[in-house]
């Protein structure tokens, strides 16, 4: 193969790549409205992404509180640690898959789709979708 076509090859993988990207933050403190004070977002945080498939409730055992599971029944696609800053990316193919943050030995998500599936995300060919994630403090978010 000559060099211009293992650059086309090249251009042509890097624009399939598809998957997720985000930052984890932590749910802590007052996040209640008020017209004096503005939470805005909490800086990053250091985390574990773990990318299951489409998970729904009923595949998942809970573990006490809202938003925090002991474990899933479905399989585990990938899993990744953010940076410093909390930020993430996992190439994926293209799917719907659930996405938890690791909070010790337990998972946690929140977010729950009509059909009752956990935090689902669409990964679309060809694109990064954004993804905010989130991780329970030990110090319980007031809303």
């Amino acid at each position: 193969m000559d060099l211009q076509a293992l650059i086309m090859v090249v251009c042509l993988l890097a624009s399939q790549q598809q998957g997720i990207e985000g930052t984890a933050r932590s749910t802590a403190g007052n996040h209640m409205p008020s017209p004096k004070h503005h939470t805005g977002l909490s800086p990053g945080i250091h985390a574990t992404i773990c990318v299951y498939k489409l998970t729904n409730i009923s595949q998942s055992q809970p573990a006490g509180a809202a938003g925090l599971y002991s474990s899933v029944q479905t399989a585990l696609i990938r899993q990744t640690d953010t940076d410093d800053s909390g930020h993430f990316r996992i190439l994926l193919p293209p799917g719907t898959y659930s996405v938890f943050t690791k909070k010790g030995r337990l998972l946690y998500a929140t977010r729950r789709d009509e059909k009752n599936n956990i935090a689902p995300v669409e990964v679309l060919p060809g694109k990064i979708t954004r993804v905010d994630c989130s991780v329970e403090s030990d110090h319980a978010a007031v809303y």
